[in-house]
């Protein structure tokens, strides 16, 4: 079987499509490569691109954040998108970029094996849907439901939530989000700590 560095290497050297030529940094994935529970964005951001690592600025912050609320760090789990280099400008990335870049992701998931995949937003949902063959609608409908795949010789559990930066922008939205998480946490027996943990 693949290893992840192997896969991690080869993304450090892509020319698949023109994206290496305005990255600053790959973004491959970081994380634990026996995670239970793999997240999945859309692309890298600014803050990304020159750090070389996913989810580092504010959406970054505030998923590190919900992560600790269930009882997991970033090192628990591995974070990763779809694309692995920055669009320029943020610009939702092309149906070439995607088919090019996305067989990174195919193969991460094949090395990894997780449990759970968290779906961050509708760019990694659709991705993720088109994969398993469930039907993706829109995110708001798919949202928060926990669809069970046969892969890897085991269930896998497929869950879509909001990209954190979705709730940053729509601070009223921050309540299902923290009560998706509590669900992902039941999803890999995680629960959210109480006073008496601290005690």
């Amino acid at each position: 079987m693949e290893s992840l560095d192997d896969i991690v290497r080869e993304i450090m050297s892509c020319r698949k499509c023109d994206l290496h030529k305005t990255k600053t940094n790959y973004v491959p994935g970081v994380g634990n490569e026996k995670a239970e529970i793999v997240f999945v964005g859309e692309a890298p951001g600014r803050d990304e691109d020159l750090k070389g690592e996913p989810f580092v600025g504010a959406a970054g912050k505030l998923l590190t954040e919900m992560l600790a609320s269930i009882g997991l760090r970033r090192e628990d789990v591995y974070i990763t998108n779809v694309l692995k280099c920055r669009p320029p400008n943020n610009r939702d990335p092309t149906p070439e970029e995607v088919e090019k870049c996305g067989d990174y992701l195919v193969r991460q998931l094949e090395a990894i094996r997780p449990n759970v995949i968290v779906c961050l937003g509708r760019f990694a949902a659709q991705f993720i849907f088109n994969l398993f063959d469930l039907e993706f609608t829109t995110i708001s409908r798919v949202k928060g439901k926990v669809y069970e795949v046969e892969r890897w010789g085991k269930k896998v559990k497929v869950i879509a939530i909001y990209h954190p930066a979705a709730v940053l922008y729509r601070p009223q939205l921050r309540e299902e989000y923290e009560s998706d998480f509590k669900k992902i946490g039941e999803l890999c027996g995680k629960k959210q700590p109480t006073l008496f943990d601290y005690l």
